[in-house]
């Protein structure tokens, strides 16, 4: 499979998975914080070492599942070695063929919003602030359709967020925004790994409150399973 040229995220893990250089990074470039640097190995972590929240997450889920954005299916193939029947759905075609290579039973190389599924799920699953892919709040009503589509009668959608108004925090604790401006949740992205860079593109986090009002906005009951350590959090959806 030739690369893509922005599939930043797919030729960083299938160059670990053939190479197993543990100190390989990713730059993240966010519009309202200080450029990060993500671990590769990170994406290949185990039950183990996964944060709390993805391991409350994973213990909740139910039935048929789709892990939306797989990456390089840690959850996959957790629980696919569980004895769930799991599809794993990703954008990245190279971290697609990392998951055949590492066993992943069921992958789709799709966009969520384009992804259709007659037998549809009991459980939609959202890690690694997966719900950013709706990019803007905006764009809730198409994310809930299309969740609707997906999901059985009794479905569930498991997803974890940020609220990142610890960002515009005054030492004093205040917090101030421009309520006129876009949701400070709504940020953009931009990755590169070693001379490959990426395009900007847009990613959401939201915190629990505005999550639970588009949720009901939308026929959907949320539900807040556990607190992270930071602004963080994992959520239950529910029709």
């Amino acid at each position: 499979m030739k690369p893509a040229n922005n599939d930043i995220i797919g030729q960083a893990g299938l160059d670990y998975l053939l190479a197993g250089n543990r100190n390989k990074t990713i730059k993240v470039w966010c519009s309202i914080a200080e450029t990060d640097l993500l671990p590769v190995h990170y994406l290949f972590r185990s039950y183990s070492e996964m944060p709390k929240l993805e391991q409350k997450a994973i213990m909740n889920c139910r039935g048929r599942i789709l892990d939306v954005g797989a990456g390089m299916g840690p959850h996959s193939i957790y629980l696919q070695n569980k004895g769930y029947d799991v599809m794993a759905l990703e954008a990245s075609g190279l971290a697609c063929e990392v998951m055949a290579r590492l066993g992943v039973k069921n992958i789709l190389n799709q966009d969520f919003f384009e992804f259709k599924d007659q037998n549809r799920f009991d459980t939609i699953l959202m890690m690694m602030n997966g719900i950013g892919l709706v990019g803007k709040i905006n764009r809730f009503p198409l994310f809930f359709k299309k969740a609707e589509e997906l999901l059985r009668p009794g479905g569930q959608i498991l997803l974890d967020s940020s609220d990142l108004r610890y960002l515009f925090m005054d030492d004093d604790g205040s917090f101030m925004v421009n309520l006129n401006e876009d949701y400070y949740g709504e940020v953009k992205y931009k990755m590169s790994y070693d001379k490959m860079e990426g395009k900007p593109f847009p990613w959401l986090f939201i915190d629990d409150e505005l999550m639970a009002y588009y949720a009901g906005q939308n026929g959907f009951k949320f539900e807040k399973l556990a607190n992270g350590l930071h602004y963080d959090y994992l959520a239950r959806l529910c029709k």
